[in-house]
């Protein structure tokens, strides 16, 4: 997108540094760009989904800024959980996994998220951790156990624990982050390969220690630097990965190509449920399912996952708030019908000042540490501005433009869903009475679909329609 003022440095806090910094990408003006994806045992839930919609919004914002980004996320298909429950259903470890993939890429388009670049499995890149694991081996970073398990040696890594900022000299037994079923050298180490055991069934691979499989930290530093290289320019995941997982990854990554492993490190807070943490014995554990079931549809979900609260703040996800946020989106469509319907005689198409600072504020807010909150509040000062104009008749800017660069960031106006037959012949008959340039049928229609809960956008692709 072209913009008429110059566009501000884009700023991101960076968890090891704890600071604000300016994004500087290895090869500008592309962004490589890694998140951990999700643990295929269960349906994600709205925690897990703030997480991915804050990914979403950063790569939609560097996007704009004119960055091209490349992204990739994983899918952790084994670990102890996944085994665990595929046994428990009598599935294999593919079946049983790929089913919640399936899901959770519905759940992906339901919410309207960028499709990743890359999105490889775990158990489809076993032979390149088995390299990376020996790798660490003949650089003595780790070691192998009396069961054939082979463990990461803290000891090697001088920098251990500058993400999280703990010393590995205070790390302790008994703690639920290094608990381990395996004798150690320290009880820090953590386990690159794990030797099978009965609990695993008949999941394992043959490699030149035992039969196992993989632990989870190489399974992440394996596929990102596959995909992206030895350096990446941001590593996105929850604030719980921060430690064990995020710093893992550091040293193992750093030991074995001896380059800076992330330049930028981007974690998005914790949800909680009416102030409470989510848990299963609170029955608070909320999938995007549940939430539409409820009667909210997924842009309200969107838009309230995505504005709720600043990324590095606490979420406290309430239904009063579910509620707050379907009213701002009802406020938005109503303001889209508004303009919308408006002759073409009341928009000049001459730079509007006005328009011009609502979206250098827009913008502005998005460089300062993606912060989509203060974004929200410039649109909704814009939205009672233009309001106001339409109010008292005056000449107006072409106000799509500026709808086109929000929804750019929120995706809350362009999602496909399905429409009913009655919908479809509507739009039909509206885009017929349009090619005909008879605007009173196409204006009678529009009304007569908002009436019954659909909005309907022309865009120069054609019409867009959405459920209100």
């Amino acid at each position: 997108m072209n913009f008429s003022f110059p566009l501000p440095p884009f700023r991101l806090y960076n968890t090891i540094s704890r600071k604000l910094e300016p994004i500087k990408p290895i090869n500008p003006p592309h962004v490589t760009m890694y998140a951990c994806g999700p643990t295929v045992y269960n349906l994600a839930h709205i925690g897990n989904f703030r997480t991915f919609l804050c990914v979403d919004l950063l790569r939609r914002a560097l996007e704009l800024f004119g960055y091209k980004v490349i992204h990739t996320m994983n899918y952790t298909d084994i670990d102890d959980k996944t085994i665990a429950a595929s046994r428990a259903a009598g599935l294999s470890l593919v079946e049983y996994t790929q089913k919640y993939i399936d899901a959770f890429e519905q759940d992906m388009q339901t919410l309207h998220l960028l499709k990743p670049h890359f999105q490889p499995k775990a158990t489809e890149h076993i032979e390149k951790m088995i390299e990376f694991i020996r790798q660490l081996i003949d650089k003595n970073h780790a070691y192998i156990g009396e069961d054939g398990s082979v463990y990461f040696r803290i000891a090697s890594f001088p920098d251990y624990g500058k993400l999280s900022h703990l010393e590995k000299d205070k790390l302790k037994p008994g703690s639920h982050i290094l608990a381990d079923e395996y004798i150690k050298e320290h009880y820090g180490d953590f386990a690159l390969w794990k030797a099978k055991k009965p609990e695993d069934g008949e999941v394992g691979w043959i490699s030149p220690w035992e039969i196992g499989r993989p632990g989870w930290h190489i399974e992440c530093s394996t596929m990102s630097i596959c995909y992206l290289g030895n350096e990446i320019d941001i590593h996105c995941g929850g604030v719980d990965l921060i430690f064990p997982h995020h710093e893992n990854e550091i040293a193992q990554s750093e030991s074995v190509t001896g380059q800076n492993f992330v330049r930028h490190w981007f974690h998005v807070a914790h949800v909680l449920v009416e102030g409470e943490k989510m848990s299963k014995s609170l029955g608070n554990i909320y999938t995007i399912r549940d939430i539409l079931e409820r009667g909210f549809n997924e842009r309200t979900l969107r838009y309230h996952l995505l504005t709720a609260s600043h990324y590095r703040q606490t979420l406290n996800f309430t239904w009063q708030g579910m509620e707050a946020s379907r009213e701002a989106v009802k406020r938005i469509d109503q303001w889209l019908s508004r303009f919308q319907s408006l002759p073409k005689s009341q928009f000049q198409l001459q730079e509007y000042e006005e328009e011009t600072r609502f979206l250098r504020c827009f913008v502005e807010a998005l460089a300062d540490d993606l912060n989509i909150t203060e974004a929200i509040g410039h649109l909704f000062d814009w939205i009672r501005h233009t309001n106001r104009m339409m109010d008292k008749g005056e000449p107006l800017p072409p106000l799509q433009r500026s709808w086109q660069l929000v929804d750019t960031i929120l995706g809350i106006g362009e999602f496909s869903v399905e429409i009913p037959p009655e919908i479809q012949t509507l739009l039909q008959m509206r885009a017929e009475a349009r090619k005909n340039k008879n605007w009173a049928t196409s204006d009678r229609i529009r009304q007569q679909l908002q009436e019954m809960g659909w909005i309907v956008q022309d865009t120069p692709e054609g019409q867009k329609a959405w459920k209100v």
